[in-house]
């Protein structure tokens, strides 16, 4: 082999390693915006190894770890982040965010330790990006959480509020009805939520009007209409477990339920982010609602099957046994 055959099959073999590592990226992104973090991660790992100060990737595995609730491993790549650009508002945000949900896992006094360096970060992020609407959701989030010994602050919250109905007005009248929650004035929040909804017509807009009727002001029968309407104009296949479960909960409308549930499960896929065993276990309370024992115990029972252990489909099952 002459010197230039081996010049040239080292050339060869240095662009195969480099293209299988974009590949590897590559792949590990296309994964990641499918939603699928769990394949994305091993493609980003190994891109890593050969790219070690990679910051993107380093950015991606910080988010993968944050999805699975890992803490810790998220912290330490958006620390390599914030290293490296202190001045990067996206990066005081991740990490600022990701602390304050380490916080929230932790015991109360160590919680309270982390206060000062999540407000110092999401503070400087909002500082850093005027627009930066997702730090200000953080803030306010935390300053309505935190006690008012610790820094809780309804007034700040509200001014980050007013700050996010310049840049949204989406975004500012959802955080007032946030707010509004909270300190359980939930027919100003139900103004708020109605008025985000008429603007934004978004799926979010819906869940959180839908949400405050079903949890807080305790009329399921308008949740149920505000998640229809949703379901009509987002084609939403996670929407039709909604309002099945709405339907299973509170023994109301029961056939509408169960044509939604059963459309859910025709429909279904990973992404609707909701286990099948789930709305077979609302079928079977609906059925038992309808006084249907042998359906019911048939859903129980399916539900079962996919996962034994599943305390709410026990105690269903053991309920319709009595029937």
């Amino acid at each position: 082999m002459t010197r230039y055959t081996v010049l040239l099959f080292l050339t060869f073999a240095a662009t195969l390693c480099l293209s299988a590592q974009n590949e590897s990226f590559t792949l590990g992104e296309e994964f990641y915006y499918a939603g699928d973090y769990q394949k994305a991660k091993p493609h980003f790992e190994a891109f890593l190894k050969s790219n070690p100060n990679h910051l993107k990737t380093k950015e991606y595995l910080g988010d993968i770890a944050a999805v699975n609730s890992d803490w810790d491993t998220s912290l330490s790549y958006y620390k390599t982040l914030l290293d490296a650009h202190p001045n990067n508002a996206n990066y005081n945000f991740k990490y600022g965010g990701v602390l304050g949900r380490k916080a929230q896992s932790v015991s109360r006094f160590r919680a309270a330790l982390y206060i000062n360096e999540i407000k110092s970060h999401l503070i400087k992020a909002a500082q850093l990006d005027p627009l930066h609407i997702e730090a200000r959701w953080a803030l306010i989030d935390l300053y309505i959480a935190l006690p008012s010994l610790l820094g809780g602050s309804e007034s700040t919250a509200l001014t980050y509020a007013d700050e996010l109905m310049k840049l949204s007005e989406v975004d500012g009248y959802l955080t007032l009805g946030y707010i509004a929650e909270h300190f359980n004035r939930p027919r100003d929040a139900e103004k708020h939520y109605k008025k985000a909804m008429q603007i934004g017509q978004s799926p979010l807009t819906y869940e959180k009007l839908a949400d405050l009727y079903e949890n807080k002001t305790g009329e399921p029968d308008k949740a149920m209409e505000i998640r229809e309407a949703s379901a009509q104009k987002h084609k939403r296949n996670s929407i039709n477990y909604q309002i099945g479960k709405i339907s299973a909960m509170y023994n109301i409308e029961l056939q509408k339920g169960l044509n939604y549930l059963k459309t859910f499960i025709q429909g279904h896929s990973v992404r609707d982010g909701v286990p099948l065993e789930w709305a077979y276990y609302r079928i079977a309370q609906i059925y038992r609602h309808l006084g249907d024992k042998k359906n019911a115990l048939n859903w129980s029972q399916k539900a079962l099957s996919i996962k034994s252990d599943f305390e709410e489909a026990m105690e269903e099952h053991k309920r319709i046994q009595k029937m």
